[in-house]
């Protein structure tokens, strides 16, 4: 069976969120989230209810917690370990239940901003809320290997993992 991509155009439950803040996403609930992320701060946390679920399971490369108060945690934790961090949410699709948003996390570091680059896949429950958060991203290139000290090894180590070395 041949490949066939998905567009906006073609498919009219995909749609599409763009960084710039010009959204051609028409589903609102995908819209509601990346909108979140972008505006995400300590005072918004007491909001995470308009999102997601009350028994929304959320899981990164750290976490895996389900419930309101959990996943609050995991977000207060981000905002006391790290300076300013932020998102930029760059596209997402939706179909159905379904959406996936890449993203940019942005830390403040006395070198220079960290940028992590990844991806969410969600599912929305029956009233529009997140019922499912999980993040992809790769922890050895986007952090590891951007630390001091433990970026040395972890560089090496991809070298000389690699197949193309």
């Amino acid at each position: 069976m041949p490949f066939t991509s998905l567009t906006p155009d073609t498919h009219p439950d995909l749609t599409a969120h763009t960084a710039a803040g010009t959204s051609t996403d028409a589903d609102p609930r995908t819209a509601r989230v990346a909108a979140f992320f972008e505006t995400l701060s300590p005072a918004s946390l007491g909001k995470l209810s308009t999102v997601y679920a009350e028994q929304a399971r959320f899981k990164d490369p750290f976490n895996d917690v389900t419930g309101l108060s959990g996943i609050q945690r995991v977000f207060a934790h981000m905002f006391d370990t790290v300076k300013n961090p932020r998102f930029v949410v760059h596209h997402t699709m939706t179909e159905g239940t379904h959406a996936w948003l890449t993203w940019d996390f942005l830390i403040d570091r006395p070198e220079g901003t960290l940028t992590v680059h990844g991806a969410t896949q969600l599912t929305f429950a029956p009233d529009g809320r997140v019922s499912l958060h999980r993040d992809y991203w790769d922890t050895a290139e986007e952090l590891y290997a951007k630390l001091p000290l433990i970026g040395t090894l972890v560089r090496w180590l991809t070298r000389k993992l690699s197949a193309t070395a």
